[in-house]
């Protein structure tokens, strides 16, 4: 399990984060969660998995996996083939990547088999609490019209942190609330951190940034605070 609060960084499949730039990328986190304490994940292409994992301390999860067993499937990925490769969990349903309710439930199911994270990906109150019914260990909302803005969900749209948090505890206490969207600083982390979310999940506001580190170390100080 990931430790609370966490920064998941999701690398998504930029120019500037797949191969060799991505353990770059994954080097300079690794160095600012070793010296802050603050645990961070990073969630690589397929493919990198196996280039990064052994290489770093930090967990590495996988950005998706198919909800099938082992079998006659060309061109899909299970769980299990992604743990032998090094990662320690998933993203499930990401707004970019969206799966059906019976795939969700599958793949959060073999997850607790395989001893993995799963960190289910919502849209809105009403999905997470749906999410949370599954048990997946994080359910992280985001709204999909703040993925890649400018402005923090914790900021347009704070009611969906703060309602996802009492509704998804009200469900399952055990499952743990992410939020992104538009996360950008350490002032819109440590402004989501107070309406309840017990971590951050994040693209393009580290990923796209000119200095990783200070991009980074800025997040990070939202929830050293």
């Amino acid at each position: 399990m990931l430790k609370t609060p966490v920064l998941v960084v999701n690398y998504k499949i930029y120019d500037v984060s797949y191969g060799h730039k991505a353990l770059e990328l994954t080097k300079v986190l690794e160095r600012i969660a070793d010296e802050t304490g603050i645990e961070i994940a990073a969630a690589v292409t397929l493919p990198d998995i196996r280039l990064i994992a052994p290489k770093t301390k930090i967990a590495v999860l996988s950005q998706h996996a198919d909800a099938i067993e082992f079998g006659s499937h060309t061109g899909f990925t299970p769980l299990e083939n992604l743990k032998d490769a090094g990662a320690v969990g998933t993203l499930i349903n990401h707004s970019e990547h969206r799966l059906r309710l019976a795939e969700i439930e599958f793949l959060v199911e073999k997850c607790r088999k395989l001893g993995m994270v799963s960190i289910v990906c919502t849209n809105n109150v009403a999905t997470s609490c749906a999410a949370a019914a599954l048990e997946p260990d994080f359910v992280a909302v985001e709204p999909p019209e703040l993925i890649g803005g400018d402005i923090a969900v914790s900021t347009a749209k704070p009611e969906v942190i703060s309602g996802t948090v009492e509704k998804v505890k009200r469900v399952s206490s055990r499952v743990k609330v992410l939020c992104g969207a538009g996360v950008k600083t350490g002032k819109d982390v440590s402004k989501a951190i107070e309406l309840g979310s017990e971590g951050i999940l994040l693209a393009s506001g580290i990923v796209k940034a000119k200095d990783w580190e200070r991009a980074t170390r800025d997040i990070v100080s939202g929830m050293l605070k």
